[in-house]
């Protein structure tokens, strides 16, 4: 697992709320964190958070963040947009924040991986419908061997969860369990 990331994207407070109950997910996002960093794997935390200057970037147009920067919303140094203290980053975990769906966007973190030999990503984390799958599919076109953590990702829809994970990533990420991928 030497080249390989778990890619925790937008586990934050503001987030997980429009979950039922994030606590099974974070739990079983804590155990793939262990397990990745046991095998010699790399962590990688991802937020989204934005500054003043990021909201005055944000086009009015812009259908998923306009709304958030006209409320001053996910400001980074708002507890809300925190990582969650159960996946607290460690030494030696990548962090990233962005300010758009992808993890990939608009951010540093892809040489960052490239300057560690990471080829491969499991990605994990919220939502399924939106950055699990616009960083799934950004990360396919930069030719990283992809995985989407079916059992640690999560969407409020759970109708949405399937679709994505069983008929819009195949073939180009592969959707497997914990169990699937860290019990082989």
């Amino acid at each position: 697992m030497r080249n390989t990331a778990l890619l925790l994207l937008d586990c934050q407070p503001a987030v997980l709320s429009a979950l039922p109950d994030a606590g099974p997910l974070l739990d079983r996002l804590e155990r793939a964190v262990a397990a990745t960093r046991a095998r010699g794997g790399t962590v990688v935390h991802v937020r989204t958070a934005f500054t003043e200057d990021d909201w005055a970037a944000v086009p009015a147009g812009n259908a998923v963040f306009a709304a958030v920067a006209r409320h001053r919303a996910l400001h980074h140094e708002d507890p809300a947009a925190a990582f969650h203290p159960q996946l607290a980053p460690c030494e030696g975990d990548l962090v990233a924040r962005k300010t758009r769906v992808s993890a990939l966007s608009g951010t540093d973190l892809d040489r960052r991986l490239r300057a560690r030999g990471i080829d491969t990503l499991i990605v994990a984390g919220l939502t399924t419908g939106g950055a699990v799958l616009s960083t799934a599919l950004d990360a396919s076109d930069r030719d990283y061997r992809l995985h989407v953590l079916s059992d640690g990702a999560a969407d409020p829809d759970p109708e949405v969860h399937a679709l994505v994970l069983h008929r819009v990533l195949p073939p180009r990420a592969e959707p497997v369990t914990f169990a699937e991928l860290f019990d082989r």
